[in-house]
Parts: structure tokens; sequence; C-alpha cells
């Protein structure tokens, strides 16, 4: 009897993930579904280190991170509409909860897709962060630490300097949230880390074995411009920016075409083009004899500059050394300015172009291009796609001057990008409480660095006060492309009588919102999308309303982590008490207090939809079925189904097809005609839950 296949309502495995991925590089290496390391090994064969002694990095704890990976989340995201903004427009997401659960939860549905990732986690100064205390229990501390179930003493614990394997247990909190992240990431994605002194040195280390080493892009320097008023012996006003590609053969589209703020005005680079003196005068570049033709391009009308005059001593005594030394120029009466390259004939030029040939004598770079240049009759030749050309300028050098109409010129220290103690106040003006936000505009230069792509999604998992959202909401104002958001906070709860959060937790309180992070994150975004309507659209034009249109996303989508709506099987459970729970749960597997909306979402999450997929309502056969997709899936979640509305959803052709388990009740005959049914109609893909 063909019996329904069962929706799998655990998040990705992460184990099978990995598998599979060997398998298609490595079959030979697989017995059936297992991997048979002495076949890894003769496949390999000296490429396996097998040796006791490796470089590498360890910590205790570290054996741990791979269960907690391994292990897959049985939780869900429920909407929560009441707080979210123009729900059915937008496709930004802020999602409350513990991010490792998050994480988790969007690997079916945004693997691979995320363009950018920026964090600001703790900094482990010595300071307290929290995190959960054993893998095993990473959503039941959240559910307790948030007060959705009884404690009964599981609770999120917390890290100081005090206590023991306090770097251990950092790094333990970070690579399962960076491994996780790295599968998010699209092939030309990239990733910008905040981090300070105390933790930058085993940050990088993680990052080169999870991102591999090659994938390193820059450490860059922020120059945080703070307060250096205080007592330390040297004033630190720095923090650093770890920059990693997904992969480094995509490096050109992962990093945007981008100036330094800090650029002069007056730069070529801002002018659309690089000009430099093809002059090399060092070892590195010997000197030569290359003849200019009649004909080469000059940037004056005319020019006359005689031949130099010099012997056969000038020559033997430079190639010997490679380079024209200050004291053969001294000899010789070279010019500082226009004595080089050496002009071994006059050089005249009339009507900007040479009227005879010319023998130039120095080191120079871009002397195969120029060569290209010559035997192109001195037109404009191609260089990794830009046009270059060559000229003589006023000075008589020779110079090289490349087209290009999105420059790039990315330092590794960042000036200028505002301040933590100016970002508090701009945001107290707003009426916004929050300690330690990171600046607007050191954001919006990451994001043009990292995601100037269309449609790109930029991804925070510590959104802290939400800092990402604005700064991405500033940059659509400028270009719009269509930038998504997803940002990720945990609801930690402000505690008053902590000096840095007492003046948070009063904002809360003031606002009537409960006292943790996530609510002044969201506060804050719904605050920036206002003020941005009201800046953007004055009056009644907002998009939507009969107004102006816009491309710009300017909503939001709250989704809260919280147990799943259906009662999932452990398998680890031995206890006979706890068993029975189990049992008793699947007498009636769905969450009473789970409404249709719950069920659908978790069910769009868990089958690999982004939580953004637009959904259609349809009526088939008097029953109630959400196409996603144009029908890529179709959902019921009838607590009755009959033969007809099976046999309407078949007709649709779906690719795929899922019902809810109690809509067959006490009718298996219906559930395996509808098997049939489906398979009559050619949709494979038929799955209940």
């Amino acid at each position: 009897m063909a019996e329904a296949s069962k929706l799998d309502m655990k998040s990705m495995s992460i184990t099978e993930d990995q598998k599979a991925k060997l398998k298609q590089i490595l079959p030979e290496v697989f017995n059936k579904d297992k991997i048979d390391f002495d076949k890894l090994r003769l496949t390999l064969g000296e490429e396996v280190d097998t040796g006791e002694e490796r470089f590498g990095m360890t910590w205790p704890g570290k054996s741990e991170c791979f269960k907690v990976i391994q292990e897959p989340s049985i939780a869900t995201l429920k909407p929560c509409k009441k707080e979210s903004i123009d729900w059915d427009m937008t496709e930004n997401l802020f999602i409350e909860g513990d991010n490792l659960e998050v994480l988790k939860l969007l690997q079916r549905a945004y693997y691979g897709k995320v363009k950018m990732i920026y964090i600001d986690p703790p900094y482990n100064t010595g300071n307290q962060f929290i995190y959960p205390d054993k893998h095993s229990e990473s959503l039941e501390t959240y559910l307790a630490y948030t007060g959705q179930v009884d404690a009964e003493g599981v609770k999120f614990s917390t890290n100081t300097e005090s206590e023991g394997r306090f770097h251990s247990k950092w790094m333990s909190m970070m690579y399962p949230r960076l491994f996780l992240a790295r599968n998010l990431l699209r092939e030309d994605g990239v990733i910008f880390i905040s981090i300070g002194d105390d933790e930058v040195a085993n940050l990088k280390q993680m990052c080169n074995e999870i991102f591999g080493e090659e994938n390193f892009c820059a450490k860059l320097i922020w120059n945080t411009e703070g307060n250096t008023d205080n007592q330390y012996k040297i004033k630190v006003n720095h923090e650093y920016i770890l920059v990693y590609f997904k992969d480094a053969s995509c490096s050109e589209a992962a990093i945007g075409k981008v100036i330094d703020p800090n650029t002069p005005e007056d730069s070529n680079l801002r002018k659309g083009y690089a000009d430099n003196n093809i002059n090399k005068n060092n070892p590195e570049n010997p000197v030569t004899i290359l003849e200019l033709p009649a004909g080469f391009p000059c940037s004056e009308e005319t020019l006359f500059y005689p031949a130099k005059e010099v012997d056969e001593a000038f020559f033997e005594k430079t190639k010997r050394e490679k380079f024209i030394s200050d004291e053969v120029k001294q000899k010789y009466g070279i010019e500082h300015k226009s004595g080089l390259p050496v002009k071994l004939d006059d050089m005249v030029v009339e009507n900007y172009k040479l009227v005879k040939p010319c023998r130039i004598y120095v080191g120079m770079a871009n002397k195969k291009k120029l060569l290209e240049f010559i035997t192109n009759d001195c037109h404009e030749i191609m260089d990794e796609g830009l046009p270059v050309k060559f000229y003589i300028n006023s000075n008589a050098a020779i110079r090289y001057r490349k087209l290009n109409e999105n420059p790039r010129n990315i330092l590794s220290v960042l000036r200028n990008m505002g301040t933590t103690e100016k970002s508090k106040t701009y945001l107290r003006r707003m009426g916004v409480y929050y300690d330690y936000p990171k600046p607007v505009g050191l954001i919006k230069y990451l994001l043009q660095i990292g995601c100037d792509s269309r449609s790109g999604i930029v991804l925070d998992f510590f959104a802290g006060s939400s800092t990402t959202e604005e700064a991405l909401l500033e940059l659509e104002a400028q270009d719009e492309l269509g930038r998504k958001f997803i940002l990720v906070q945990l609801p930690e709860t402000l505690d008053p009588k902590k000096k840095e959060q007492k003046a948070s937790y009063q904002f809360c309180i003031d606002n009537n919102i409960p006292t943790n992070i996530a609510e002044i994150s969201k506060e804050r975004i719904r605050r920036v999308i206002r003020q941005f309507k009201k800046d953007k659209y004055p009056g009644d034009k907002l998009p939507g309303m009969g107004g102006d249109q816009s491309e710009i996303d300017i909503g939001f989508r709250v989704y809260k982590l919280a147990t799943s709506s259906f009662a999932i099987w452990d398998g680890t459970i031995e206890e006979d008490k706890e068993l029975s729970k189990q049992i008793e749960m699947f007498i009636d597997h769905i969450d009473s207090e789970s409404g249709d909306e719950d069920i659908l979402y978790e069910i769009l999450l868990k089958a690999g939809f982004e939580l953004t997929t637009k959904i259609k309502e349809l009526n088939l056969a008097g029953k109630k079925v959400y196409s996603i997709t144009n029908n890529a899936l179709l959902i019921c979640l009838e607590r009755k189904l009959s033969k007809e509305v099976i046999t309407e959803m078949a007709r649709l052709q779906p690719a795929r097809v899922v019902c809810l388990d109690v809509g067959f009740a006490d009718n298996d005959q219906l559930k395996t005609n509808a098997v049939q049914i489906m398979k009559s109609h050619e949709v494979e893909d038929f799955r209940t839950v």
C-alpha cells in the first residue's frame, strides 16, 4: 500500500549536507551511505595527515561545537504581524530569538543566498555575555530564559574573566554560529566581523579554519576616534573588522567598486580613471631601451626635448646597477622632473603627436602593455576589460591612463566614519536609548563594499540596536538596488541595576514594551522607517497610497523563535515517564495554541521556502488551499479533507503538496487514494505532517 511521505519538521541536517558534498566529489569513498575512511586514505594518499603533531587550533569544548552544529533544531519561527510594518509587501526580516537556533532554521530556505553578513558579536572584554549551557538544551534554555516554559533550573550562563576557560567559552559560542553562517553565504558572498583586541587573534584562527585561510580578505582597522581621555598607558582608539570571502575565486564580484570617502575630491579615482607615470627607476625594473614611434600621442600640442648626450660608460654603469642612480643623474645632467626617461633622440611633438621616432631609456612598469599599445598603432588597448592608452605629458614622461567608470579604492584603515559616542547621542535624539551602537556611516560603508548587487540579502545575527537596518535603508535611498535585510537578536533582558543598561531599561518602561534588547531593536527600526517616510514622502505620498511609488522596501516582518506547532519525536528519550509524555503528544500532535498562520509558515520554512515568499489563498472544492510561488507548493491545513479537494489540488500539477495528517483522520482509504490521485497527475512529492 502506497503511503504519503512525512515532511521533515527538523532543520536541515548539517551532517547529511556535508556527506552529500563529499559524495559529489568522492563517491568512491562511500560504502552505501557510510564513509569508508580506509578508502578515503587510499584515494588521497599522502595528502592525509595521520601524524599526532599538526598545526591547528583547539580548545577545551571544541568537540562539543560539532555536536552543536550537527544537532538539528526542532523549533519554529512564528509570525508576528502586529509588530511588523507592511507585512504583505516587505521582504525584510527581524527575527527575535537565540541566533544559534535561528541560523539552523534558516539553513534550508536561505542556503547559499546571502550576499553579505555583518556581525558585531560580544568582544569578550570581561563583561558578561550569555549563551546556552549545553548544546542539547539550546531551545529549552532559550524558552526558559524568555519565560515561555518553566525554567526548572535551566538558565543562560554568563562568561566573565573570573571564570575558568574564559576564552574557550567565547570560542565555543562563536564557532557553531560562524560555521552555520558560512553555509548561508552565496559563492560571491563576504562576511565582516567586528572585534576588539581581546579575541581578534583567536577569531582569525577560527575563521581560517571555518572559511579557509585562502579566503581571508582583510583585517580592517576602524579608527574609532572615541574618547581617549582615560588612564590607560596607551590609549586604544581602534577596533578590527575581519573580512572573509566565501570563495576567493569570486573576489571580484564579492567586493564592490568603492572609493574610500577620505579620498581627495581631485583624485583621479573620482574622475573615473587611473593615471600613472610608468617610470620605475629601481633594480626590480631594469633599465632598457624602447623606441616610441612617430604618431605616439602627447598631452601637449607641441613639445621639444633635446636628446641627452651620454657615453658608453653611462650604459655600462646603469646596466650593471640596473637603474639610474642619483650620482649618474648628477654626472650627466639628468633633470629631476623631465630627465626620466632619458631621451636618446630629440623628442619632437607637433599636433599632439611625435613627429619622428624617439628612443627612451629607463626602467618601466607596464612595458608589455606599452609594446602592445605601440603594435596597435598607438590606439587604445584593453586591460581586464577596461580601455588603456599611453601618452607623453608636459614633463616628457610616459604615462599610463586606464579608464574606469567604477574604480575601487578600499583602504585597510577606516577613518571619519562616526563614533560610538556620537551614535549614542544620535539615538537619544531619536528617542532610543542604547549603549555602544555602531555608527551608521561605518556600516553603510561596509554595505557598499560587501553588497553592491541588486536584491542582495544582508544578514546580521547580532543585530543589537539594528544599525544595519538604518544603514541599509540610507543606502537604498541612494541607489535603490533592492537589498534586503535579515536581522536576528536575542531578547536579552535589561537589568536596571547595571549602569550601562539603566537608560535602556527606562526607555522600554516609558514606551510600554518588554524590557529587552530585541524590543529596543524593533522600536528603532519603526522610528527610522517613520522618519524615512516623513522625509521622503511628505503628506500622503506614501508608497501604495496613491502617491509616489518607490522601489525601496520600507517595511519589515517580525518572527519569533518558539517551539514547533507539531510534536516532533525525540529518539534520544529513554525514560518511561518522558516516553509516555511523547506518546500522549502524538495522539494530537498539533499544538492547540498554534493557529493556521503559525502552522503555514512553519511548513513553508521546513520545506525550504523563504519567509517572505508570496502566498496566494485558493478555494478548491470548498476548502482553503495555500499556493506558494505559482503552485510550486500547495499547502492544505483543513482538518477534514475530501477526495474532491485532493483531486483539485492534483489537477493544478504542483511540484509539491503538503497536507495535515489530521485531515485524513479515520479515513485511511482517502489517504491511500490521495497518493494515487497525486501520482496520476504526475505529482511525485506528496507529504503529510
